[in-house]
């Protein structure tokens, strides 16, 4: 269940999900600054954001939070630091072991490697807010029954990795859970229990 190192297979094309999220991402920056600069020139107007701190509004697991945050703030920070959500954990910090991993807009994407002011209007998730009061999220709770975790630092990457899988694919099989959770890495070696603690999801509703 490990993470294949595509470099070791040059002659087959894949892209892995880590692969995927970090050529979006760049993808989505530069289509952002190319929107910024093609108003600006309808508008004849230039709009300034930093270096200092700018007011953002973000959607996070269901409400709205009034941040004040330097542009190159990432939204991990911003959610960590600025709105005490301290759920998902910085670990690697380069968009390499998804324990940052957070749902924007219905896409698992890394929140080490987002800026938070990329995300403004769009309904973000973190693992802060799968839980309703004391009743775990389907997800969590599967994680729990079969131990799926150790150290802890990488299991609500896994979590919100796996809720992004299910909503899309509530029976998915083996083969596309670890195609799903390809962009996740547990330094611990719990594959095989985060593995069956999917396996064990299979068919159960999803709000």
């Amino acid at each position: 269940m490990a993470p294949k190192d595509d470099r070791d297979t040059p002659e087959r094309f894949s892209v892995s999900r880590r692969d995927f999220l970090k050529t979006t991402g760049i993808s989505s920056l530069a289509a952002s600054v190319a929107g910024v600069a093609d108003a600006e020139a309808q508008t004849g107007t230039a709009r300034v954001m930093g270096p200092g701190e700018v007011p953002v509004q973000l959607m996070v697991n269901g409400k709205r939070l009034d941040l004040r945050i330097e542009p190159r703030v990432t939204l991990l920070d911003a959610l960590r630091t600025r709105a005490d959500l301290t759920g998902n954990k910085r670990v690697c910090d380069r968009g390499t072991c998804g324990a940052c991993t957070m749902i924007v807009d219905g896409r698992a994407v890394y929140s080490c490697s987002t800026l938070a002011i990329d995300v403004i209007g769009k309904p973000i998730r973190s693992v802060d807010g799968l839980s309703t009061g004391a009743t775990l999220h389907p997800v969590q709770q599967a994680f729990c029954d079969v131990d799926a975790l150790m150290c802890g630092f990488c299991t609500p990457g896994f979590i919100m990795a796996s809720v992004a899988l299910y909503e899309k694919q509530p029976r998915a099989t083996v083969e596309q859970v670890k195609k799903g959770l390809d962009g996740n890495v547990c330094r611990c070696g719990t594959f095989t229990r985060i593995l069956e603690a999917n396996m064990k999801l299979r068919g159960v509703a999803r709000g």
